[in-house]
C-alpha cells in the first residue's frame, strides 16, 4: 500500500510546483504590460510681452544723387585751365574751367570798333537830315534830298543796335569761356585736362553729383499703396536707411516722392526718400535696406519669432500650463520686427510659450523648463 501512493504524491507535488510558475510568469507579464509614464521633454519657454511696435515696411533701395550736373562747354576753344581735382567737393560758383579767351576778347574788341565807326557816322547823318529839314522848310532844298539823309540816319541807327546786339552776344560767349560749378556736389573723373581741344555741347568734361542731401530709390507693393497714403496724410514718414557692412548703424531720412503710377509689369510702385547724409554714409549707387515707418501698435501682444509654428491648421504656439504640459494655441500672427512678432489673436499678455524644442512636443505632452539665456527667456 505505501508503495503505491508515492508516484501520486510526486505527481501532486509537481503539479503544484508548475500551477506557481505559471501564476508568477502571468502576474509579471501583467506588471510589464501595465502603460508607463510619458516622458518629459525639455523645453525653452518666454512669457508674451505687451509692448508698443512699429508697423514698418521693409525694402531693397538704390541710393541716387539728389542732382546731377554734366558739365560741358558752350563754345569752341582751348581749355586753358582746370580749376578743380577730379573727386573733390565744389561749391556752387566755384570756378571749374577756364577757355582760352583771346579769340572771344578780340571778336569783342572788332563789334566794339564798329559800334564807334556806326554812332558817329549816325550822329553826323542826324545833324544834316535836321540842317536838311529846316531847308526844306524854306524852300531852299527838295523832298528827296531831305528823304534821303533822313533814310540814312535811320539806317546807321539800325546798324548801331545791330552792333550792340553784337556785343551783347560777343560778351556772352566769352563768358562761357570760364566754366563754374552750378550746384555744390562732388566731381567725378575729369575727362578732358589743360590744352585739349572742345567743342561746344561735345564731350563732358566732369559730371557733378549732389550728395548731401542725397535720395534713396525704392519701391512697395501695389497693395501697400493705401497704409502708405492714410500714413502720408498722418504726417510725415520716417524712412531708416541700413549702412551696409555697419550693424547697427542707420541714417534716417523723410518720404519726399511716391510715382503717380504703378508699374504694370511688377505690380510696384517708387518711392524716394531723402536723407541728409551729412555723414556721406550713403553713395549714389549703393543697394541698402530702408525701412519706412507707418505707424505704431500700442499694448500690442509680442512673442519671440521662434514660438510661433506653421501647421495644417494654420499658424499655432505651444502654450505651457501651470500643471507642466503643453497646449496647442492657434494665433493669427501681426507684424514682425527683427525677432519679434505681433499676436493679433489667441494669447494673452503673460502667457508662458515653447520658444524652443517643439518639434518634440505634442498636445498634453509633459515639460521640463530649460534655463533660457537672456536672449531667449523673454520677448524683447
Amino acid at each position: 500500500m505505501k508503495c503505491e501512493m508515492m508516484p501520486v504524491t510526486k505527481l501532486f507535488i509537481a503539479g503544484c510546483i508548475i500551477m506557481a510558475l505559471l501564476v508568477c510568469g502571468a502576474c509579471k507579464s501583467e506588471k510589464n504590460n501595465k502603460p508607463g509614464k510619458k516622458p518629459v521633454m525639455p523645453v525653452t519657454v518666454a512669457q508674451s510681452i505687451e509692448k508698443e511696435v512699429p508697423v514698418q515696411l521693409k525694402a531693397i533701395g538704390t541710393v541716387e544723387a539728389y542732382a546731377t550736373v554734366v558739365v560741358k562747354s558752350m563754345v569752341n576753344g582751348q581749355i586753358a585751365k582746370v580749376h578743380f581735382e577730379e573727386g573733390s567737393d565744389v561749391e556752387k560758383e566755384d570756378l571749374l574751367v577756364s577757355i582760352d579767351p583771346a579769340p572771344f576778347q578780340a571778336i569783342l574788341a572788332q563789334h566794339e570798333a564798329a559800334l564807334a565807326k556806326n554812332q558817329t557816322q549816325e550822329k553826323f547823318a542826324r545833324e544834316q537830315a535836321a540842317r536838311y529839314a529846316g531847308l526844306l522848310k524854306e524852300g531852299i532844298v527838295a523832298q528827296d534830298q531831305y528823304d534821303l539823309l533822313r533814310t540814312n540816319a535811320e539806317s546807321l541807327a539800325a546798324a548801331v543796335n545791330s552792333d550792340l546786339a553784337a556785343i551783347k552776344s560777343a560778351k556772352i560767349q566769352l563768358g562761357y569761356c570760364t566754366i563754374r560749378s552750378p550746384i555744390s556736389g562732388r566731381t567725378g573723373t575729369l575727362t578732358l585736362d589743360s590744352g585739349n581741344l572742345i567743342k561746344a555741347n561735345d564731350s563732358p568734361i566732369v559730371t557733378i553729383n549732389q550728395i548731401s542731401p542725397i535720395n534713396v530709390v525704392f519701391s512697395i507693393p501695389e497693395k501697400k499703396m493705401a497704409e502708405v497714403k492714410m500714413a502720408m496724410a498722418a504726417g510725415e514718414l520716417k524712412i531708416d536707411a541700413l549702412i551696409p557692412d555697419e550693424m547697427g548703424n542707420t541714417e534716417t531720412g523723410t518720404l519726399s516722392f511716391m510715382d503717380n503710377a504703378v508699374n504694370p509689369e511688377t505690380g510696384m510702385i517708387k518711392i524716394k526718400g531723402v536723407f541728409s547724409n551729412t555723414s556721406r554714409k550713403l553713395w549714389p549707387g549703393q543697394f541698402i535696406d530702408v525701412v519706412m515707418t507707418l505707424s505704431s501698435l500700442k499694448n500690442a501682444v509680442v512673442v519671440p519669432t521662434s514660438a510661433i509654428q506653421t501647421g495644417q491648421q494654420g499658424q499655432y504656439v505651444y502654450v505651457v500650463k501651470p500643471e507642466k504640459t503643453a497646449e496647442v494655441r492657434p494665433v493669427t500672427p501681426g507684424p514682425s520686427t527683427e525677432e519679434e512678432t505681433v499676436v493679433e489673436k489667441g494669447l494673452s499678455i503673460g502667457e508662458t510659450i515653447v520658444i524652443d524644442g517643439q518639434l518634440r512636443l505634442t498636445p498634453g505632452a509633459a515639460v521640463e523648463i530649460k534655463k533660457a539665456s537672456a536672449t531667449e527667456g523673454k520677448a524683447k
